[in-house]
């Protein structure tokens, strides 16, 4: 596993900041909301938040109806997120251009990464080897 490069420092904001901020986060992870389901049963605490980026206006008192919409102009997915919550050592933003909303798309590719990255948890799919891998190993021994 590759560990990040310690950068400068950012300064911090006060410590009631923090908290307020990670409470929230935590909520929308551990709560029945959007993004808590993406996280069910996760082996650690995590903080993150959902969020739509809309593509198209609307018009005033329409109301968005995503199979009525031009795959290209729907709504993008976001969801930022951090782990540990007591110790955050990892912070990432997903978007997922015309995914949906954010718990949809982005929030469960979130919850991939921190299982591989806090856990060494491979995605399901990868942990077998493609017709490519063997390719390459074919090439190697060459």
């Amino acid at each position: 596993m590759v560990m990040p490069a310690e950068g400068p420092s950012l300064g911090m904001a006060p410590a009631g900041t923090w908290m307020c901020t990670s409470d929230f986060s935590n909520s929308a992870t551990s709560k029945p909301r959007s993004g808590a389901r993406a996280f069910a049963k996760a082996e650690y605490t995590s903080g993150g938040k959902t969020g739509t980026a809309q593509v198209i206006a609307m018009k005033q008192n329409e109301k968005y109806d995503e199979k009525k919409v031009d795959e290209r102009h729907r709504d993008h997915s976001l969801y930022i997120s951090f782990a540990p919550l007591d110790n955050p050592i990892i912070a990432m933003l997903v978007i997922v251009e015309n995914g949906g909303f954010g718990a949809r798309a982005a929030a469960p590719i979130s919850r991939t990464v921190l299982d591989y990255y806090l856990l060494g948890k491979m995605p399901p799919g990868l942990q077998d080897a493609t017709p490519e891998d063997e390719f390459e190993d074919d090439k190697e021994s060459d």
